[in-house]
């Protein structure tokens, strides 16, 4: 397989869960505090995986999180949020500049900040009032926040069930699915790598993943033209273009909205011949409860397509690294 390195990935995996601890110390002590407001805050690919965060608590629990993308914070600001506020953010760079001033914005108005900055010396790590650095697994950091959050609430029950699944199977589980999703990977991109457009679909977790997928990978990584449209809002104009040959792909998970999904699967064979469906349901996840797989569909789903990007990579013979303007032109 190229580009996979089984042992880093395994690691890595194990390494981010075996943060919880810190994080569960500092999310107590927060709640401890009396604070009830949250907001996880980002900007292109931290906004996508904050979607996703807010797509699982609203399914499962009472408290209110928020989601604020960071530019327009910095200019409509939210008057919810201040002293009373717990702000997550997570940043490779902790330098995205959008994200500086709206972290700088929220300290002035008396919000805690959690940040998972990867690098130690910058901005934003500076600006945190917990810092956790350690890179890779963004989601699964945001999600334990929010599952910790959720637990003191007394919306997650189970939740050291869970996470004793998760250290015991994740990180194998999620290797397995790579394995296994290689060869899918190769045809998907052999079919797709010179799409002059490309449509994803996708609801709940799954929209998040989806929003980011386009954005972040095939548009920012692949100069590749596409658009993600979330599954509920696809019979409100995009099917309108849906021709016999229309490149489209729909996200499949296995929390609530799922059936928001599957109303796209049953249309698209009608008028489409050129639609894939990529479903979570379709990998074991050996050791993993039918009563958690959704809250885990947006990783199985990130493990399938990082083998569609590995192989587009290949073929397209453009290094995902190389940027024509981002951080490149000032703008």
């Amino acid at each position: 397989m190229i580009k996979f390195d089984e042992k880093k990935k395994w690691e890595s995996v194990s390494g981010a869960l075996k943060l919880r601890p810190m994080i569960e110390a500092y999310v107590d002590q927060v709640w401890e505090a009396g604070i009830r407001n949250f907001c996880f805050l980002g900007i292109g690919g931290t906004y996508a995986s904050a979607l996703q965060v807010e797509s699982h608590v609203k399914e499962k629990s009472a408290i209110h999180v928020c989601v604020e993308n960071a530019a327009f914070y910095n200019y409509t600001g939210n008057r919810n949020l201040g002293r009373d506020t717990l702000a997550v953010f997570s940043s490779v760079s902790g330098t995205t500049e959008e994200v500086v001033a709206a972290v700088e914005k929220l300290k002035a108005a008396g919000a805690n900040v959690l940040g998972f900055v990867d690098t130690p010396d910058s901005p934003l790590a500076g600006m945190s009032d917990f810092l956790v650095t350690y890179d890779m697994n963004e989601q699964l950091k945001l999600f334990m926040v929010a599952d910790r959050l959720m637990y003191l609430a007394g919306d997650f029950p189970d939740y050291r069930e869970y996470y004793q699944e998760l250290d015991a199977h994740l990180p194998r589980v999620l290797v397995e699915v790579e394995k296994e999703a290689d060869a899918f990977g190769e045809a998907f991109a052999q079919k797709h790598h010179r799409d002059a457009m490309h449509y994803f679909v996708a609801a709940g977790n799954q929209y998040g993943a989806a929003y980011s997928y386009a954005m972040c990978y095939w548009e920012e990584q692949h100069w590749l033209r596409t658009k993600s449209i979330h599954a509920a809002e696809f019979f409100h104009g995009m099917l309108e273009i849906v021709e016999c040959d229309t490149p489209i792909t729909l996200f499949l998970g296995e929390d609530a909205q799922r059936p928001l999904a599957e109303r796209v699967a049953g249309f698209l064979p009608q008028v489409c011949g050129n639609y894939t469906l990529i479903d979570t349901k379709d990998y074991a996840l050996k050791g993993i409860s039918e009563k958690y797989r959704g809250n885990l569909s947006h990783l199985v789903m990130h493990a399938v397509t990082e083998r569609i990007d590995a192989h587009i990579e290949r073929l397209n013979r453009h290094p995902m690294t190389i940027r024509r303007y981002y951080r490149t032109l000032k703008y």
